[in-house]
């Protein structure tokens, strides 16, 4: 079922749009501030997000700015009052798909979300190294006839390691890809991942060049059969 992820602080709106989409078929997730909206944009799997510009904690820029900047391409379509055209342009200057000035029609609004998603859909959807097949769209990685799951950040990850196969990438350049602000250096929890990633995909796929990095090595994964 195609997910999407409403970030808006004014519950009437909120209400409004969960029980539009809901109603069409679509499954939904409510955020009130932008803190939340970043975080459950990175640790869950949305198709599409409806972000509204004037959130507390973080407003709807540091949202889109945020998620752009660690390679988040689901489409983003922003909610906006009549006097904010600077802010707006600023939107999608900033990587937003479309927007909608409020008071909107839902039925409109509808007709956005679907023509997004359907462009969407015909986008890069996957990413081949060697054997490994990586779906951007149902975040999982396919070898032979076996389909593997990527929850979270085990995808995140592996987004940034097959976007860069080959090369080597800092430690502390994956835990801000992955992790943003998080990016604590003397946290442990890339090296957790990546034992994850290993566990899945084959302990010798990411290599880890002591004192450089890590790297993705399609060339030492072995094709079933």
């Amino acid at each position: 079922m195609t997910r999407i992820l409403i970030a808006e602080d004014e519950d009437r709106i909120a209400s409004f749009l969960r029980k539009g989409f809901e109603a069409n078929g679509y499954s939904t997730e409510v955020v009130e501030d932008g803190l939340q909206a970043v975080e459950l944009a990175r640790d869950a799997d949305f198709d599409l997000m409806v972000l509204d510009l004037g959130l507390p904690e973080r407003s709807g820029l540091e949202v889109l700015s945020d998620i752009r900047a660690r390679g988040e391409k689901m489409p983003v379509i922003i909610l906006t009052a009549r006097d904010e055209v600077d802010t707006t342009v600023a939107g999608l200057e900033g990587g937003a798909d479309d927007y909608m000035k409020k008071p909107f029609s839902f039925e409109e609004l509808l007709a956005r979300t679907r023509l997004r998603l359907r462009q969407a859909d015909e986008i890069e959807s996957t990413i081949t190294a060697g054997p490994l097949i990586l779906d951007l769209h149902r975040h999982t990685v396919t070898l032979g006839d076996e389909v593997i799951e990527l929850p979270g950040r085990e995808f995140a990850l592996a987004e940034v390691l097959f976007r860069h196969q080959g090369d080597v990438l800092s430690r502390q350049a994956l835990l801000e890809a992955v992790w943003g602000e998080e990016g604590d250096p003397g946290s442990k929890k890339l090296e957790v991942y990546v034992l994850y990633l290993r566990r899945k995909l084959g302990d010798g796929v990411i290599e880890n060049l002591r004192g450089q990095g890590y790297r993705l090595r399609p060339d030492l994964v072995t094709s079933p059969g």
